[in-house]
């Protein structure tokens, strides 16, 4: 990491027509993980979430609930999707919405370019379209349906029917692209992640790839085409925009300039359009591909997808409200490979929360500040003459500040976790080994109590740096009760294990509460 380097990291924007379920929060907590990281690292770091509020399906929705489709969108954004990121305590630097103005006039501004310079093209299609996905849909990604769909076509996804659309629209030239798309996958192995991910974007594109339709004209909640308003932007070419509009394009270049290109964290089911269509759009445009593309995988529930519309959707203030928001973002930070698929389960959250968080890193902190301020009136002691013991444990922390931020760095954050978690496994036997409250019934032991207490302080502190990112409250908790001086965020992760420690302690409250569960 290179001293005041940029890291400019986005989430998807999340569509509007129903309340967030715990996989958008998913994504929004991985991304503010990856973003407070490298803002503790040092660099400049902007991180961007927002919502998606155009095209048929929120007008149709709007329509369903007897309003227009700005009102509908007004209320679930006040409602819902600004207070899902206190929720789960999401510390963005910015939030857009595709209905604001200065969206709206950088996509036509984008869009004019492309136009002029021979980019687009007027033409006609047919084909399926799924509502739902707001996507053109081939035969392949169809599936029969069944129950009261049988005979029809439906969304691999929804489930539900697609319609076959016949429309005169203007097209983007995304074919003409192709051979530049392979040749940036071939020169930037890591430019879409996981390799999984990767696999499958080069094999849509060495496939063929055929231009994309980029307006309607069947209905006009969008974005005016700026040379036909008979037509509206395709939504999802206008929502791709919001990367770039939010960032400065065509208001202020100089922001623009310091903050892209961006590191996009999608879930895989939208990778087609970040991985393909969005760099061809700024291939064209002139301007600097992203960073990279991580497409992760799928929450499931019971087996299926986390979905509303198949009543596996479940509201993150279901969890927080009993486990609170850093157990949340632990949980799913840590039980689920980052890129991969993952199941979740109330049983396998209880089980984590009691044995890792509560008895694991929470009971560690309490003991060790109770026995500081017991043996030692609350003044931080000081080592001298230490032994293998206490080494190796210094040499965890180093191994664990360094393990961590190389994770970090490879958007492996479960990885990066359990580089740390170690940390916590090794005090945790280190207290037991050592037993200081033996120690401290012999006064010839002295010493040795106080370099102790004074190795677990300091591996406390530590862990405090390297885990704020993930459990931004317990380590605020924790580095109060350690006296350090000034804020833990301001604390660099990436030399985590060289901070400054306090001269006294004071009294922590149980980072983890014991929660009663219903038998």
């Amino acid at each position: 990491m290179a001293e005041g380097s940029s890291f400019y990291v986005t989430t998807p924007i999340f569509y509007v027509n129903d309340v967030p379920h715990i996989g958008h929060a998913y994504t929004e907590v991985a991304a503010d993980v990856l973003a407070r990281w490298h803002r503790q690292a040092g660099e400049r770091t902007w991180s961007l979430t927002g919502t998606d509020e155009h095209g048929q399906k929120i007008l149709r929705t709007a329509t369903a609930n007897g309003v227009t489709p700005k009102q509908w969108a007004d209320k679930l954004v006040a409602e819902s999707w600004i207070p899902l990121l206190d929720t789960v305590d999401i510390a963005n630097d910015d939030f857009i919405r595709t209905t604001d103005e200065r969206h709206e006039r950088n996509v036509q501004k984008f869009l004019q370019k492309l136009y002029d310079d021979g980019h687009i093209y007027t033409g006609e299609y047919e084909g399926y379209y799924c509502v739902g996905c707001e996507e053109y849909k081939q035969e392949s990604d169809l599936v029969p349906g069944t129950g009261e769909y049988e005979g029809q076509l439906v969304c691999a996804i929804h489930s539900k029917p697609v319609e076959l659309l016949h429309e005169k629209n203007y097209f983007f030239r995304t074919s003409a692209f192709a051979e530049r798309l392979l040749a940036l996958y071939e020169e930037r192995p890591d430019f879409v992640q996981p390799e999984s991910a990767r696999n499958e974007v080069l094999g849509w594109v060495r496939s063929g790839l055929s231009d994309l339709s980029i307006s309607r004209s069947t209905f006009d909640w969008g974005v005016k085409v700026p040379w036909d308003e008979s037509h509206v932007v395709y939504v999802w070419f206008d929502a791709l925009l919001n990367y770039i509009t939010a960032a400065g394009y065509g208001d202020d270049d100089e922001a623009f300039a310091s903050r892209w290109p961006a590191q996009h964290i999608v879930g895989k089911d939208i990778l087609r359009f970040h991985a393909v269509i969005w760099p061809a759009m700024l291939m064209a445009a002139g301007l600097e591909v992203p960073r990279g593309v991580f497409g992760h995988g799928w929450l499931l529930v019971g087996g299926e997808k986390m979905s509303k519309s198949k009543l596996t959707g479940i509201r993150p203030e279901q969890i927080t409200d009993t486990f609170g928001s850093d157990a949340f973002r632990y949980y799913f930070m840590r039980a689920i490979a980052f890129g991969g698929d993952g199941s979740f389960s109330w049983e396998d959250l209880s089980a984590r929360y009691q044995a890792e968080l509560a008895n694991g890193f929470g009971n560690l902190a309490s003991r060790v500040i109770a026995m500081i301020t017991r043996y030692c009136d609350g003044v931080v002691p000081t080592a001298t003459a230490p032994t293998e013991a206490d080494a190796a444990i210094a040499e965890i922390e180093a191994k664990a500040t360094n393990a961590s931020w190389s994770a970090i760095e490879r958007i492996a954050i479960h990885e990066s976790i359990a580089a740390s978690w170690e940390l916590v496994d090794a005090l945790n036997g280190y207290i037991t080994s050592e037993e200081p409250w033996v120690l401290a019934k012999d006064p010839e032991q002295r010493a040795r109590l106080e370099t102790v207490l004074a190795t677990a302080y300091h591996g406390l502190g530590t862990l405090a740096v390297l885990l704020s990112p993930v459990l931004p409250k317990a380590a605020t908790k924790l580095w109060s009760a350690l006296g350090a001086p000034g804020t833990v965020q301001e604390q660099r992760i990436d030399r985590a294990n060289e901070w400054t420690v306090g001269t006294q302690v004071s009294p922590l409250e149980a980072l983890f509460p014991r929660i009663e569960t219903a038998e």
